[in-house]
C-alpha cells in the first residue's frame, strides 16, 4: 500500500477514534450531572420531608378562599435540574361546594417567560390511593410521578401537579369522584398563577394518566363554566378511567379490581351520603368485603402494594355480591362519575396501549366512538404491547408534538371517521 494512503487511513482513524472518545466523555460528563443531581435531589428531597407535617397542617376550621387562592406555599429545594418548584395548598370545593384545602406542586422552567406568561400543563396523576399519606407530593421525589415533565419542561410549559382532595392536606376521599377532583386540577391552575415567580398566563392544557384520565377530561368538560377566566387549549388522556362502569366491570374480577373499589366505596360514602346511606352502598361487598375494606383503603398502592395483595388477593371472586356497574346504587354513581356527559369543546389526545388489562382497549375505543359521536377532534393512538402503567410514557412523542400543535394553534387532524 501507497505510504500516503496509509496514513491518510490512519489519520482518518485516528480522528474517528478521537471524535468516538470525545463522544463518551460527553456522554459521561451528562450522566455524571445527572448522576450527581440524583444525589442532590435524594438529600434535598429528604430535608424536605421534615418540613411536611408542619406545611400539611392546616387550620380548622379552615379559613374562607375562594377557590384557587393560596392558602400556604413554600420553595422544594429538590426541583429538578433546571427548573424551580414550589409546593403549595390552595381552596377548591368538594361534590357539594364546600371549601376544602388541597395540595399540589408547581414546577416553572428556569428560562425567561413569554410576554403572556408561561402555558401550564395541569397533571392528573394515577392511583396513588385514598389516604392521606398516599400523596404524590409527600414523596422524596414528588415530581416522580408526572409522566414527561423533564420533556415538558423543556419545551417551556409550566406544570401544576394537584394530589387531588383527601391526599395531603387532611380531608375527604375523592377517589374517581369526577366533579371535587376536576375542582382540584382547575383550581390548581388558579392557585399557580399566585405565584408571582412562577410567571403563568392565562391560557393552560390538561394531561393525564388512569385515574387522572377520569379527573382532567371531567376538568376539559367543565372548565368553561367553573373556570371562566382561563383558557383551555387542549387536553390529553393516556389509558383513562374514563367510563366507570366499564371499568369496575372489567376488573372487579381481579386484585385491581377490589382494590379500586376499597379505595372507591369509602369516597362515595361520604361524598353521598345525604343521598344514601352507608349500608345501601356497603350492601354490595361480602363480609368479607366489609371487615376488609377498611385495612385496604389505608394502603398506598405504591408503597404497601406487598400488604395490599395480602388482603386483596383471597377476596377475589368473593369481595362483592354482584357486578357495582350493574347493581343499584353503583350503577347510576358510577355512570354519573363518568366522562362524557357534556362534550368536550377543545381538542383531545387519546393514548392506548393495546396489552392493557386494567383500562381495557375496548373501553377506550368506546369512549373515543363517544366523543366522535359529540362532534369533538379526537387525536387516538393505540400501542402494541404496551401495558397500562407504560400508556403515558408511550404516549408522550406523539403527545408533545400534538401539544406543541394545538398550543400554536394549529388544528389538529382528528381520527374521528
Amino acid at each position: 500500500m501507497h505510504p500516503r494512503r496509509t496514513a491518510d487511513i490512519w489519520n482518518r482513524t485516528r480522528a474517528r477514534r478521537r471524535g468516538f472518545l470525545i463522544a463518551l466523555l460527553v456522554v459521561a460528563l451528562i450522566a455524571g450531572v445527572f448522576a450527581v443531581d440524583a444525589v442532590r435531589r435524594h438529600v434535598e428531597g429528604e430535608a424536605d420531608l421534615q418540613t411536611d407535617p408542619a406545611f400539611y397542617t392546616v387550620p380548622d376550621p379552615l379559613p374562607a378562599g375562594e377557590p384557587g387562592e393560596i392558602i400556604r406555599v413554600e420553595a422544594i429545594a429538590s426541583a429538578p435540574l433546571g427548573s424551580t418548584a414550589w409546593r403549595m395548598i390552595y381552596h377548591s370545593r368538594d361534590l357539594s361546594g364546600t371549601d376544602i384545602p388541597v395540595s399540589a406542586v408547581v414546577i416553572v422552567p428556569d428560562t425567561p417567560a413569554p410576554a403572556q406568561g408561561r402555558t401550564v400543563v395541569s397533571w392528573g396523576h394515577p392511583t396513588t390511593g385514598a389516604a392521606p399519606k398516599c400523596a404524590p407530593s409527600l414523596a422524596v421525589d414528588p415530581f416522580q410521578l408526572i409522566e414527561g415533565v423533564h420533556e415538558l419542561l423543556l419545551e417551556g410549559y409550566a406544570v401544576v401537579a394537584t394530589d387531588y382532595p383527601g391526599l395531603g392536606a387532611q380531608g375527604a376521599s375523592s377517589y374517581l369522584l369526577g366533579i371535587p377532583e376536576s375542582n382540584s386540577v382547575l383550581d390548581a391552575v388558579r392557585a399557580a398563577r399566585g405565584i408571582k415567580d412562577a410567571q403563568i398566563g392565562a391560557q393552560f392544557l390538561l394531561w393525564g394518566h388512569s385515574q387522572g384520565g377520569q379527573a382532567v377530561l371531567f376538568a376539559a368538560e367543565r372548565a368553561e363554566e367553573y373556570a371562566p377566566e382561563l383558557t383551555l387549549l387542549g387536553v390529553a388522556v393516556a389509558a383513562p378511567a374514563a367510563d366507570l362502569t366499564e371499568l369496575m366491570s372489567d376488573d372487579i374480577v381481579d386484585v385491581s379490581g377490589v382494590t379500586i373499589a376499597s379505595y372507591a366505596i369509602p369516597a362515595y360514602e361520604a361524598a353521598y351520603a345525604d343521598r344514601y346511606s352507608a349500608d345501601e352502598l356497603a350492601g354490595i361487598l361480602t363480609p368479607a368485603g366489609i371487615a376488609a375494606t377498611p385495612d385496604m383503603a389505608a394502603l398506598c398502592l405504591l408503597s404497601e402494594n406487598k400488604e395490599i395483595h395480602a388482603i386483596a388477593d383471597p377476596l377475589i371472586g368473593g369481595y362483592v355480591t354482584s357486578d357495582p356497574s350493574k347493581t343499584e346504587p353503583w350503577k347510576t354513581l358510577l355512570t354519573e362519575n363518568s366522562a362524557g356527559s357534556t362534550p368536550i369543546t377543545v381538542p383531545v389526545f387519546v393514548g392506548q396501549g393495546l396489552a392493557d388489562q386494567l383500562v381495557k382497549p375496548t373501553a377506550t375505543e368506546d369512549y373515543v366512538t363517544l366523543l366522535c359521536s359529540q362532534g369533538v377532534d379526537v387525536s387516538f393512538h393505540r400501542y402494541p404491547d404496551v401495558d397500562h402503567g407504560l400508556a403515558a410514557y408511550a404516549s408522550l412523542p406523539e403527545m408533545l408534538i400534538w401539544l406543541s400543535g394545538v398550543t400554536s394553534g394549529a388544528a389538529p387532524t382528528s381520527d374521528c371517521p
